[in-house]
This record gives C-alpha cells, structure tokens and sequence, in this order.
C-alpha cells in the first residue's frame, strides 16, 4: 500500500492508504480526528471542510494523494493553544444546533478572515456559499463571522506563529 505523508495541524504525519481513499476517511477513520464531519459525500454541503495549504478545501471525495506533502489543518488544529476568534465567536452568537456542519462552516469562515480582516456581506456570503445548514442558522453564522471580523480587526497583526497555527 502506498504511504502518503503530509502535515497535519502542524505535525508530520504518515499513512499507508491506497491513493484513492479520501481524506476525510484518513483523518476520521485512520487518524482518529472526527471533527471533520461527512455529509453529502459529494463535495456539496461543506461538512467536510478543512484547510489544505491554507485554502478552505472539501475532503469527502479529495484523494489523499492529493494532499500528499501538502499542510492539513483540521478544525481540531485550527486552535492552538487557545480558542480561535471565529470559534470564540461562534459560541457567543450561539450558532450551533444541532453542529453537524459547523467545522466546516468554521473553517471556511476562519480562511476568510485570513485574506479580509473586514469582509463585505458579499464576501461572506460567497466564502460561506454552498454550506448547508440543516438547522438554518444562517444568521447566527453570519454574525458570528462578523464578530470574529472585529475581534481580529483590534488584534495587533497576524505573526508568522499565527500562520502556522491557523493557515494549515
């Protein structure tokens, strides 16, 4: 079987999978970080979302070969040491229901926030584009996103130790 090595959440890593299996089944089945949700299977619904070379990237039908030498940040890498502000946000806006989209919803918001410290409604709108949430909280991830954006907006600026912590 071939092994595939890549960086997870800051870590070296190593897996002997077959090329086409997808990530999101190595991390969840062979790696053992469940964060990372499935949900349509088709690279739809967002669920499966994690940060690959930084860039918000769907998993449940990515082939690990892709990701081969590449930087993995899950939502359990997405941290560091403390909460980051998207999910220090989201738990003040109360965003979750049920929570079964919101990792990937998290991730694709924390990627933005990464290019636009103060994004417009439209670029909100379009990084979030294509995640269902079956409880319809739309509006709670929304604010959230926008408290993040001023929490981040009054933090001095982004240090090559934060890239590593939250760029993938």
């Amino acid at each position: 079987m071939p092994r595939h090595r890549f960086e997870l959440n800051g870590q070296p890593v190593s897996v002997d999978v077959p090329d086409e299996m997808p990530l999101l089944w190595v991390l969840r089945d062979v790696l053992q970080l469940t964060g990372t949700k499935y949900g349509c299977g088709i690279m739809q619904c967002g669920a499966c979302t994690v940060h690959l070379d930084g860039e918000p990237t769907r998993t449940c039908r990515l082939p690990v070969a892709e990701a081969a030498g590449r930087r993995v940040t899950t939502i359990e890498g997405l941290a560091g040491d403390s909460l980051h502000a998207v999910q220090r946000a989201w738990i003040a806006e109360q965003v979750p229901q049920c929570g079964y989209c919101q990792s990937g919803q998290i991730m694709s918001a924390a990627a933005l926030l990464r290019r636009a410290r103060r994004p417009s409604g439209a670029q909100v709108e379009a990084a979030l584009a294509g995640h269902i949430c079956r409880c319809g909280t739309y509006a709670r991830i929304r604010r959230a996103v926008a408290r993040a954006a001023d929490a981040l907006a009054v933090a001095p600026a982004w240090t090559d130790e934060d890239a590593g912590a939250e760029d993938g």
